[in-house]
This record gives structure tokens, C-alpha cells and sequence, in this order.
């Protein structure tokens, strides 16, 4: 059998593999909303007032930003790899963004499309030392998410960005509603479905799944997997460039701090959410929903006055669990597909 033969064989493994992995996940995607509606109809139970249409538009903000990154981060799981550097990558853009419409007069437009750029030059730094510095992802965004966040304490130099300082207009992206939905809201789910529809209609995109299967296949097969990984780091910068415009539109006020801690609360949305840490499965839209799901948590906890260490603490428990469910479905797929193999031979 030649090489090229191996590799098609390799790759209609991954592919078979990587369908039933979706079959389980889309399940446990279902099982996720369940327990959605479960924590919202306790919550509720217990403190009636969680479930007022106020509460209810706080709650879908809160989560909108976290789901528009990892909606970026989604497409750098896919490929087997991470991205810690989102939340400086946010604080950065936020700041930038804040200070554009604030000292410089910069129209809104203008303001958030260069928070995405400023977000997909950062997204390309991490992308380029990944693939051809051929340094692991982890510990390359792990010393970015460092450096961003430095270049942002310089950049602030103790300054703050006010509400006051901000236009209103740009303040009710954040605040505001649109046909009594929040507008933040309807941007997340715009984001959400057309990375949604691009994952699952575009070659480029369905080649991320591929390379989190197996990079060794998808090179034989012809897929530029080095061309992609940087394709999706830079779209995960993006996102987070875009997040950190929105950032800034939800609570007015910015400084170098803003978005710390963002970069688990993203990659926990999307492994709790059923994308597998170690690439090649899952769905944008799981990840949406595993950020409603911390969001829900999170505002649940708080309602129910009960301290934050519980509440992170609901969150670290969750996302083991998502993890070990992963690695035991793995395990469990590729024992069934080598016996599916061994009977065919």
C-alpha cells in the first residue's frame, strides 16, 4: 500500500471517528441545555427574582462576550491547541478602544474594526511562533498572555477609561436592546452562526477537524496545516479584539486589569460545552451554550448569596468532569473503530 493510500486510510479512520465523536457530543450538547433549564428552574424556585426580564438581560450580556471568544477559541481547540493569551488580548483591545473614542474622537465604526485588527496581529504572533517556531501553543500564549498584558499596563500607565468619557451610542452596544433583546446579545449570535456555518459548509473549515484528528494524515493529504493553525489563532485574536470593544461598551469603565482571568472562563465554556480538549470535535455552538451555562451558574450563585469561592469552585468541578468525559469517549470510540477494523480484516 503506498504512502498516499495510508494517509486516505488514516483520514477516513479520523473521519469515522470524528462522526461518532459528534454523535455523543451533540447529545451531551442536548444534556447541557437540560441542565440549563434544570439551574434556571431551581434558581428560580429558591429566589423567584432570577428569572425577571431584567435578570434574564443581565445574564444574556454577561454571557455574550464570553461566547463571542470562544467562538475563537473553538477553532484553536479544534486543531489540538489553545489559546491563554484572550483575556490580555481583551484587556488590551478594550483599553485601546476606550481610548480611541475617548481622546482621540475616533468614530465607533473605525474604533472597534481596529480593536479586531489590533486583536488579529496578536492572534498572528501566536499563530507563527505555534506552527513555524514549532513551539507548543500552551506554552507560547501562556508567555503572550504575559506580554500582552504588560504591553497593556504600559500602554494605560495608571490611566483609567470612564463611562462618562465614552459616547453614548458606543455605551448602548453594551447596554442597550433591540426589539427587547439585548443588542450585545444579537452581536453573539451573529458571530456564533456564521463561525457556526463556516465550520460545517467550508472546506477551510471543516480541514480544523481534520487536523485535530490527525496532523500527520491531513499533511499527507494535502491540507496546509500550518496555514490553517495560523488561520484560526488569527480568528481567535480577532474575536478577542472584538470582545474587548464590546468589553469596554458593557461596563464603561476600562483599565489594565480588564479581561483578567477571561482566558479560562472561555476555554472552559467551550470544553463544557463539548469541544474536546484534544482537538477534532465539537461545535461552536456547544461553546455558546457552556457559556450561557457558567454565566447561568455564576448569576445563580451570586442570587443565592453564596460565596465565590463555591461559585469557582462549581466551575473547576464542571470542567474536570467535561475533561474526563472526553478522555473516556475517546477511549471508548477508538477501541470500537479498532474492533470495527479487525473484523473487516
Amino acid at each position: 500500500m503506498s504512502t498516499a493510500d495510508v494517509a486516505i486510510d488514516r483520514t477516513r479512520s479520523g473521519e469515522r471517528a470524528r462522526r461518532l465523536s459528534e454523535i455523543v457530543f451533540r447529545m451531551r450538547e442536548l444534556g447541557i441545555v437540560l441542565a440549563l433549564l434544570l439551574l434556571i428552574a431551581v434558581t428560580a424556585i429558591l429566589e423567584p427574582r432570577f428569572i425577571e426580564l431584567d435578570s434574564l438581560k443581565d445574564l444574556a450580556r454577561n454571557a455574550s462576550i464570553i461566547a463571542i471568544i470562544a467562538a475563537g477559541q473553538t477553532m484553536v481547540i479544534l486543531t489540538r491547541n489553545i489559546d491563554l493569551s484572550v483575556g490580555s488580548v481583551l484587556g488590551l483591545a478594550a483599553f485601546f478602544c476606550g481610548d480611541l473614542l475617548s481622546n482621540h474622537g475616533t468614530p465607533i465604526i473605525l474604533a472597534i474594526v481596529l480593536c479586531i485588527l489590533l486583536g488579529a496581529v496578536c492572534g498572528v504572533i501566536n499563530g507563527v511562533l505555534t506552527t513555524f517556531g514549532r513551539v507548543p501553543a500552551l506554552v507560547v500564549t501562556l508567555g503572550t498572555m504575559y506580554v500582552f498584558r504588560g504591553i497593556a499596563f504600559v500602554y494605560t500607565d495608571g490611566r483609567q477609561i470612564n463611562a462618562e468619557t465614552l459616547p453614548d451610542t458606543f455605551l448602548k452596544l453594551g447596554s442597550g436592546t433591540l426589539l427587547g433583546i439585548p443588542t450585545i446579545f444579537l452581536i453573539a449570535l451573529v458571530i456564533v452562526v456564521i463561525v457556526g456555518l463556516y465550520l460545517s459548509n467550508y472546506r477551510s473549515g471543516r480541514e480544523l477537524y481534520a487536523i485535530g484528528s490527525n496532523d500527520a494524515a491531513a499533511k499527507l493529504a494535502g491540507i496546509r496545516v500550518d496555514r490553517r493553525v495560523v488561520g484560526a489563532f488569527v480568528a481567535c485574536g480577532a474575536l478577542a479584539g472584538l470582545g474587548g470593544a464590546l468589553y469596554a461598551a458593557r461596563f464603561g469603565t476600562v483599565d489594565a486589569t480588564a479581561g483578567t482571568g477571561y482566558e479560562l472562563t472561555v476555554i472552559s465554556a467551550a470544553v463544557v460545552g463539548g469541544v474536546a480538549i484534544n482537538g477534532g470535535v465539537g461545535t461552536v455552538y456547544g461553546a455558546a451554550i457552556g457559556a450561557v451555562l457558567l454565566g447561568c451558574i455564576t448569576s445563580s450563585l451570586i442570587v443565592l448569596r453564596i460565596d465565590s469561592f463555591w461559585q469557582q469552585a462549581a466551575v473547576g468541578a464542571l470542567l474536570i468532569a467535561a475533561i474526563a468525559f472526553d478522555r473516556l469517549v475517546g477511549l471508548r470510540l477508538d477501541a470500537a473503530l479498532r474492533q470495527r477494523s479487525a473484523r473487516r480484516a
